[in-house]
């Protein structure tokens, strides 16, 4: 017999599931995939516009070698460059370009609005608690 927790596990995959397929599928019109934009989220708020790429792969929960793909697209998209560590030439950054910047506020607008949709369609569709749930507590954080 599944437990509460068990319960609420099962929920929390399904939103995840369930509103990933959406983000992925709105991101699409502006040449995005999701691990994309996420990372150039992340490289736009890092100090400086830059982080190592282990830190990027721990922020994105990938390996070192999905990390790698990911930014060799970015990359060659013109979106990210990569640059070695002034202080360790055995560290390697990827830092965020203008054009990563501005592909990433392109996009912005639409994750928003799609993420909100997917998250309210979730709720009336008996995923409410789980939705309800998850948005109390960052109201509280």
């Amino acid at each position: 017999m599944p437990t509460v927790d068990d319960d609420m596990w099962v929920g929390v995959i399904r939103l995840h599931a369930r509103v990933e397929h959406e983000l992925a599928q709105a991101l699409q019109q502006h040449g995005l995939g999701l691990s994309e934009y996420r990372a150039l989220c992340h490289l736009s708020i890092a100090d400086g516009g830059y982080l190592r790429m282990q830190e990027l792969a721990d922020l994105l929960g990938l390996n070192q070698s999905s990390v790698t793909r990911l930014v060799g697209r970015l990359e060659s998209s013109g979106l990210s460059r990569r640059d070695f560590c002034p202080d360790d030439r055995r560290g390697v950054y990827t830092l965020i370009t203008d054009a990563g910047r501005a592909r990433k506020d392109g996009a912005a607008q639409i994750y928003e609005e799609t993420l909100s949709a997917a998250l309210d369609r979730a709720a009336v569709e008996g995923l409410a608690g789980t939705v309800t749930a998850l948005r109390a507590s960052m109201q509280h954080a």
